[in-house]
């Protein structure tokens, strides 16, 4: 067996847009801007996490970079993210959602105790604020 994994670093979603889906990965959520171009915004998700948002269709050929090849991905249609919150940070949030006119799509009660709400971003992929209780493991 290989050594554990530690933790997801990044994860990826795709812009048609990358100021306005920059706007409202920093403004709304207040994730702070690691580095961007014209091809990528990084933002800081926390705890040593990267959200990547990527120009749609920018990716598909990869990149070759001073130290290296990066290879070809891409992501079609509404992709779904996940963000932790604290619990008591949760009616925070949904007034924080409301505030900016970002209707909350769906409310789940999981079976461990944790409730998720979600919502779109202006690409039309899920966000999900989730509460500790969502997985074993969270």
């Amino acid at each position: 067996m290989p050594p554990a994994l530690t933790r997801v670093l990044e994860t990826a979603l795709y812009s048609d847009d990358l100021e306005r889906a920059k706007r409202f990965y920093s403004g709304l959520l207040g994730l702070k801007v690691l580095d961007e171009g014209t091809r990528l915004v990084s933002l800081d998700a926390g705890q040593g996490t990267v959200l990547l948002i990527f120009h749609r269709g920018s990716t598909t050929s990869g990149a070759e970079t001073p130290s290296g090849w990066i290879p070809p991905h891409d992501g079609h249609g509404p992709i779904h993210v996940a963000f932790a919150i604290g619990r008591d940070d949760l009616p925070a949030w949904e007034k924080a959602l409301a505030e900016h006119g970002i209707a909350i799509e769906s409310r789940v009660r999981w079976s461990r105790g944790g409730e998720s709400i979600y919502f779109r971003d202006p690409d039309g992929h899920s966000v999900e604020l989730a509460t500790p209780g969502v997985w074993a493991t969270y």
